[in-house]
C-alpha cells in the first residue's frame, strides 16, 4: 500500500507540473494571445507544450492502477480513479490528434465526473472542497463552451487557460486528500451498502 500511495503521490505530481507548462507562453514567445485565442492553440506553436501534455497525459494514466489499489472498495471512489485515467488518455490523444473535438469532450466528461465522484463518497470535510471545484469545472466548461460559440474575440483563450487551472487544482486537492488521509479499504458512504 505504501508503495502504491507514493507512485500515486509521485505521477500525480508529474502530472499536475507538467500539465501546467502552458504557463510557460509567458516566458517563451509563441504569438499565441492569452485572452482571446485557446490554450489548445500553444500544441501547434512550441514543442515544449506538445511534450509538457504527452508526460501529463501519461502521468495521469499511469496514476490509475496505483489510485484503483488505493481507492476504498466501492464504485464511486474507483470512478475517480477511472476518470483521472480517462482523463490521461484524452490528453494523450489530443497530443497525438490535436483539433480533434472528441478529445476534449472526453477530458471535460472525464473531468466532471472525476470532481463529481468525490463530492459522493469523500468525507465532510473534503466533501466541500470537492463540491467547490464541481461547480468551478462546471463554470469553466460553460465558460469555455460559450466563448466557443460566440467565436473570436470572445476571451476563449482566457476561459481556456481559467478551465486548466481549475483542473490542476482539483488534481492537487486531491492529491493532499491522498497524503494526509489514512487509507481505509472500506468507507461508508451516503447510501451505500457493503454486501454481507
Amino acid at each position: 500500500m505504501r508503495a502504491a500511495r507514493l507512485a500515486a503521490v509521485i505521477l500525480l505530481g508529474i502530472g499536475v507540473v507538467t500539465y501546467s507548462a502552458w504557463l510557460l507562453e509567458f516566458v517563451l514567445p509563441t504569438g499565441i494571445s492569452p485572452v482571446q485565442q485557446p490554450v489548445e492553440q500553444l500544441l501547434s506553436v512550441q514543442p515544449v507544450f506538445r511534450v509538457a501534455l504527452g508526460v501529463s497525459g501519461l502521468a495521469f494514466t499511469l496514476a490509475g492502477p496505483p489510485l484503483l489499489r488505493l481507492a476504498p472498495v466501492h464504485w464511486m471512489a474507483r470512478m475517480t480513479a477511472g476518470s483521472l485515467c480517462a482523463f490521461g488518455i484524452a490528453l494523450l490523444g489530443d497530443v497525438a490528434r490535436p483539433g480533434t473535438t472528441a478529445l476534449p469532450l472526453l477530458a471535460n466528461l472525464a473531468a466532471l465526473v472525476g470532481a463529481l465522484s468525490l463530492v459522493l463518497w469523500w468525507p465532510p470535510g473534503w466533501r466541500a472542497w470537492a463540491t467547490v471545484f464541481l461547480a468551478l469545472v462546471v463554470l469553466a466548461w460553460a465558460a469555455v463552451i460559450t466563448a466557443a460559440q460566440l467565436g473570436p474575440g470572445h476571451f476563449a483563450g482566457l476561459f481556456t487557460r481559467a478551465q486548466m487551472l481549475v483542473r490542476a487544482a482539483l488534481v492537487v486537492v486531491g492529491t493532499t486528500y491522498l497524503v494526509v488521509t489514512p487509507n481505509p479499504r472500506h468507507v461508508p458512504v451516503r447510501g451505500w451498502i457493503p454486501r454481507q
